[in-house]
């Protein structure tokens, strides 16, 4: 019996719609991730993107266990001496809340080329709404 390995031509993609609401980034990001790369799906190839798109809602309602919510920090750094600027959750979660979830799960894939065109099939919406109306994403209770 033959391995089977996926083709890009022959992967069919979904779409699933995650309601944040309430949920640790930390499993939330796993699981998000593992659907980007497709890890949920009987023909995963490591070499092939066989992922589905995966559209986030009420991100700015997730939830950090412990001291996260007070003592993680993400760093920005300009290029210039002196330009290192450094922003808590809580900031982060103000200003855009989809960067806090789209960093998370970056940091669960795989580092290379693959992984960018990954991340372009994850869409996050810090409300209710999205935009995804048309595409029909099957609901995923967590």
């Amino acid at each position: 019996m033959k391995t089977y390995l996926a083709k890009n031509e022959t992967v069919e993609r979904k779409w699933y719609l995650i309601d944040a609401k309430d949920q640790v980034l930390g499993r939330l990001s796993v699981k998000i991730a593992n659907i980007l790369r497709g890890r949920n799906k009987p023909t995963y190839t490591p070499h092939v993107d066989t992922g589905d798109f995966v559209v986030v809602i009420n991100a700015d309602k997730i939830v950090l266990t412990g001291k996260k919510e007070d003592q993680k920090q993400y760093m920005f750094y300009s290029g210039y001496v002196g330009g290192e600027k450094r922003l808590g959750v809580s900031q982060m979660q103000e200003r855009q809340p989809d960067f806090v979830i789209k960093h998370a799960v970056k940091g669960m894939l795989p580092k290379n080329r693959l992984a960018a065109k990954m991340l372009t099939k994850l869409r996050v919406f810090a409300g209710e709404e999205h935009t995804h109306e048309a595409q029909q994403p099957e609901i995923i209770k967590l």
